[in-house]
């Protein structure tokens, strides 16, 4: 496989050095332990917003670190868990009096080293784990359902009401609700291919596809003939809308994210057909987003994210935000 790369164990060093000029208006990237804050000061007694995950799926998580969305972001390397003292050392630059909350997808490694890192903390600290995969109740990486793209949405909502003064608790009462009323799905037609290993992840052949893929190229529900966007777009929407019970004549968010190797033409033809469907089930599609922010590495596939809507959820969604990778 051909790769920009000097040497396989400097990819993620030289890719934070090269992110970190690239958006030092926005973003500051800290050495030994490796975590990215935000440039400029915070306000004093705001909740700070903590994530991060493996890289590889950028640009999550570092990518929305900025006004109104995340203060810190602790990257580790390529879709394995950051440790403890990188979180410990993020949540000790960025707080500032209003406590941290933790934003933890739901992968065994980030799980027990966030819980790691809040135990070694003094000050005040809540973690929210997110689980908005619904394509497999478990899986090579998890117990239960995965984070994946939806915990994108969480960020973007729990940071503008951290941004707008809310306190610990309710944020982290926010992020539960928006992780409940989150769900996504995703389908692979190649795979991923990690530097380290120069090659494949896994096999796919010319006419198939995977079906509620992982983003790390994990197994999905079944590998299946290669289909109609239309009928691709069907069975992951019906996926979702059959886990959500949104209620008819619903409000509704749209992500359709790519995963590193699908072009936005395709993206959006994918948005089409998934709107409507969703138009047949009776549910208003009032806010979207269509893009690769939550990728694995050079993978061709996307995933769609909905999230049911109210007037508060969608005041924090459409409230300003700053970062490398998202901005309105």
């Amino acid at each position: 496989m051909k790769k920009f790369v000097n040497a396989t164990d400097d990819v993620l060093q030289e890719a934070l050095s090269g992110f970190g000029r690239a958006h030092a208006d926005l973003v500051r990237v800290h050495d030994d332990p490796v975590f990215v804050t935000r440039a400029s000061p915070r306000r004093s007694g705001k909740v700070a917003l903590i994530s991060g995950g493996g890289s590889g799926h950028e640009p999550m998580h570092a990518g929305f670190v900025g006004e109104g969305m995340l203060d810190a972001a602790c990257p580790g390397a390529v879709f394995t868990s950051p440790t403890p003292d990188q979180m410990l050392a993020a949540a000790e630059a960025v707080d500032c009096g209003g406590g941290v909350l933790f934003l933890v997808k739901n992968y065994e490694g980030d799980v027990m080293n966030f819980e790691m890192a809040t135990e070694m903390m003094t000050g005040p600290n809540a973690s929210v784990v997110l689980n908005d995969d619904v394509a497999v109740e478990a899986s090579t990486f998890s117990t239960g359902r995965r984070g994946v793209a939806g915990t994108i949405v969480v960020e973007k909502i729990v940071g503008a009401a951290a941004e707008a003064g809310e306190e610990l608790e309710s944020c982290r009462a926010l992020a539960e609700t928006v992780n409940a009323q989150t769900r996504s799905f995703g389908v692979a037609l190649t795979s991923c291919t990690v530097p380290a290993a120069g090659k494949p992840t896994f096999e796919l052949g010319e006419g198939e596809m995977e079906v509620g893929v992982g983003i790390h190229g994990e197994p999905g529900r079944r590998r299946v003939d290669l289909m109609p966007a239309r009928a691709i777009a069907q069975e992951m929407v019906d996926a979702i809308t059959g886990d959500l019970n949104a209620a008819p004549g619903s409000e509704v968010l749209l992500l359709v994210n790519g995963f590193g190797g699908t072009p936005s033409m395709e993206l959006y033809l994918m948005y089409d057909a998934a709107a409507r469907r969703l138009d047949g089930k009776n549910l208003t599609i009032a806010r979207s987003l269509v893009g690769s922010y939550c990728t694995s590495l050079d993978m061709a596939g996307c995933s769609l994210t909905v999230t049911v809507l109210d007037d508060r959820l969608r005041a924090f969604w459409d409230a300003p935000v700053h970062t490398p990778a998202l901005r309105w």
